[in-house]
């Protein structure tokens, strides 16, 4: 080994080194790949998408291509992070229902509203929209933005696209970075440029004023902003909650019912969430929240949304719409955290802010555009004068043809007048040859030239086309250098974007008061709560269950007679009681399923041992024995469970300890318990003194060493109960009353 490699090793502060690495990798996720930048509202996979659509020549008036062919080329080229981001990128900028404005035409089954994911790659196709092409894609040829090596550096790509329009603001954005997140709402296209001229027009503009162009946002999926009043601050510091709800009709049908036609939804409830809401309404029925539904159905089709919910007669359709809004997701809260990418850092930004950003932009463009086409148009100008003046001395140009050698020594004779070798017919004509002073440019066209371009008819053409060249080397050299001029130009494109590509706006911006829902008082009835074996509860009434009395008890591992509005106290051997509310118990027929006690509480059977189930009302009146492995008693008075806690503890336990047994006293009744080397102690409960919930308790039986109560046994008046220990029965009830706290008899 060479001893001088550990000269090589140095030092480092892990640290600094750890938190370098740290940032750098976090800065790489928000700029590279998580958030959009503030100029084209895109984020890097998008914008390499539609750029890679643009160079294989995929646009709105050519066939569609493969979706795979476009994902491939993509990822090649320049985004190599998998094609599974690309591919959803590309079916997201194609639902019209995600977006604002689709900036991609699919060809295929690129998913549904409800939730359907797009088919394969492989399946589908597409190509941009025209307004794409337009308003994203224009004028990539005019030097207007920057291109940048990409990941290997074997090609260029914009470092953003030249975006007209804000799309930031049109299309929204969302995306998760590392300690940061975005979420843009889409706004109405119209609007949106209505702000940018309004701003254009007087860049000292506040939120307020704005809001008099951009109302709020306007979601593909349509439905009503109820918190209008919110948005100022909202737009004001970018940050903020918006709240939605769908939009409910009530038609009547026959027999003087009525149901509820939801044909829009809250933005934030596309996708699964269609399906959660569904739910919703079912568990509505099932919990008796509301009696009104009679059924409900999606008819939601490629026309639109459309959820009916039948109603029965009498229902009051007014106050299940308030319940809808209240209990479900048909009114949801869009979270607002307008974040972006400005001057190369992550940036929460207001409406105005990101609106002086897009228009800063578009300064930028239309400068580097327009001085892109006036150093085209002053090219174009010195060729033109050049051919010009070739017409006027065309007899002459061709004496220099005819007389020189090589183009070489023709070209040297038009720019720099020199005419050694070159035949002439006169010495008039080598003296006019010399004073011929053609530029390069113009020696080049000249000599390229063909002859139909001396016909009359040609040559007006050329002075026409001076004429335009002139005037427009006039109209742009105003535009650069006059920005009243520059920001009309750019007026006058927004203006015609508006005029084709504007839609109505969808969503309705109000303030509307918190609803309020009228709840029908409950019907106190008597009912039989059945408990299987499985833990599986269900509730019948008391004729039900007199009329399957027998079936009953022989299927039950126990039944509890209460009322509707009662709830259960469900005590397990890990010392926690559980509420359980009997109306989220399902309530019907005998034969009808039950529920699992896990799915109404927040008891879990494969965690916790059910040891006692009964009606908290009925604990109220009552007396509780506790008892655990260490053999440690209690009475407990039964009114301190009537607690509003969904959990909570029954008894206070030592470590590895465990309740054994929970049971409501009656007069004269005794425990027996049994430890593991077979050692039995009857004692009176009289014996055993009432504590807190809280509490430990009292010792019950003098254990030996490493000995634990295995059973305990608690015995009413008149019970008789047979154990057996070593093949031989042991009747507990004719067991000697002993003393607490004692060693009990040996069997």
């Amino acid at each position: 080994m060479d001893d001088k490699i550990f000269d090589q090793i140095h030092d480092v502060d892990l640290k600094k080194t750890m938190e370098t690495s740290y940032i750098d990798y976090a800065m790489s996720v928000i700029i590279a790949r998580a958030l959009p930048d503030v100029r084209d509202g895109l984020k890097p996979v998008q914008r390499r998408t539609l750029y890679d659509m643009h160079e294989l020549g995929i646009r709105y008036d050519k066939p569609f291509r493969k979706s795979a062919r476009i994902v491939g080329d993509t990822m090649g080229k320049y985004h190599p992070h998998g094609d599974s981001s690309i591919y959803d990128a590309l079916v997201v900028m194609s639902q019209d229902f995600k977006k604002g404005l689709p900036l991609v035409e699919g060809h295929g089954n690129f998913g549904s509203i409800e939730g359907d994911g797009a088919a394969a790659m492989r399946y589908t196709e597409a190509r941009l929209h025209k307004v794409t092409q337009e308003c994203y894609l224009a004028d990539l040829d005019k030097d207007v933005v920057d291109f940048i090596p990409n990941f290997d550096e074997t090609e260029k790509e914009p470092e953003v696209l030249p975006v007209k329009v804000p799309n930031l603001l049109i299309n929204g954005a969302e995306g998760i970075a590392v300690g940061m997140a975005t979420s843009i709402p889409p706004h109405n296209f119209g609007e949106v440029i209505d702000g940018v001229i309004a701003y254009m027009k007087d860049p000292d503009i506040n939120t307020q004023q704005m809001m008099e162009y951009i109302k709020g946002p306007d979601f593909p999926t349509g439905g009503i902003v109820v918190n209008k009043d919110d948005l100022h601050a909202i737009y004001a510091t970018g940050v903020g909650k918006i709240k939605v709800r769908g939009k409910v009709e009530i038609e009547k049908v026959k027999g003087g019912k009525e149901r509820l036609i939801i044909t829009e939804i809250p933005y934030t409830m596309i996708g699964a969430n269609i399906g959660k809401f569904l739910n919703d309404v079912y568990g509505l029925v099932e919990s008796k929240k509301t009696t009104d539904i009679v059924d409900i159905s999606n008819q939601s089709s490629k026309e639109g949304i459309r959820i009916v919910i039948d109603l029965k007669k009498g229902a009051d359709a007014e106050n299940l719409c308030n319940l809808l809004y209240k209990k479900t997701r048909l009114e949801d809260t869009f979270g607002v955290n307008m974040l972006a990418v400005a001057d190369g850092r992550p940036e929460t930004m207001g409406i105005v802010p990101i609106i002086r950003h897009h228009v800063n932009f578009q300064y930028e463009l239309a400068t580097r555009k327009y001085t892109t086409l006036l150093a085209k148009e002053r090219q174009k100008k010195e060729i033109q004068e050049g051919l010009i003046k070739a017409c006027d001395v065309i007899d002459l140009i061709i004496e220099i043809l005819r007389g020189s050698k090589d183009m070489k020594m023709a070209k040297a004779c038009l720019v720099e007048g020199i005419t050694e070798g070159i035949r002439f017919k006169s010495e008039v004509s080598k003296r006019d040859a010399e004073k011929l002073h053609f530029t390069e440019r113009q020696a080049t066209a000249i000599l390229e030239m063909r002859l139909y371009k001396l016909i009359g008819l040609e040559i007006q053409a050329l002075m026409n086309d001076y004429e335009k060249t002139m005037k427009n080397i006039q109209e742009y050299s105003d535009i650069l250098e006059n920005r009243a001029s520059m920001a009309k130009v750019i007026m006058k494109e927004l203006k015609a974007f508006k005029k084709e590509y504007a839609k109505e706006r969808r969503t309705v911006i109000d303030n509307v008061a918190e609803v309020v829902v009228e709840e029908k008082p409950i019907e106190e009835v008597d009912v039989a709560v059945m408990i299987d074996r499985f833990a599986y509860g269900r509730v019948v009434d008391m004729p039900t269950f007199e009329r399957n009395k027998e079936a009953a008890e022989a299927e039950s591992r126990q039944i509890i007679f209460c009322k509707n509005t009662d709830k259960l106290a469900l005590f397990t051997d890990k010392g926690q009681m559980h509420l359980i509310k009997v109306l989220d118990l399902p309530f019907g027929k005998f034969r009808d399923k039950g529920q699992p006690l896990d799915n109404v509480s927040n008891f879990d059977a494969s965690k916790e041992e059910s040891l006692l189930i009964a009606s908290v009302a009925a604990l109220k009146d009552k007396k509780l024995v506790f008892a655990t492995k260490t053999s440690m008693l209690k009475v407990v008075d039964g009114g301190e469970f009537d607690v509003a806690k969904r959990t909570t503890a029954a008894t206070k336990l030592a470590p590895d300890d465990g309740l054994l047994l929970v049971g409501v006293l009656e007069d004269q009744d005794s425990i027996v318990m049994q430890s593991e080397k077979e050692m039995f102690l009857r004692i009176d409960t009289a014996a055993i003194p009432e504590k807190k919930k809280g509490a430990i308790g009292v010792r019950g039986m003098r254990l030996a060493d490493k000995d634990l109560l295995q059973a305990v046994y608690l015995l009413h008046t008149g019970d008789s109960k047979t154990v057996k220990v070593k093949g031989k029965d042991v009747v507990l009830n004719r067991l000697h009353i002993g003393n607490r706290d004692t060693k009990g008899v040996k069997k």
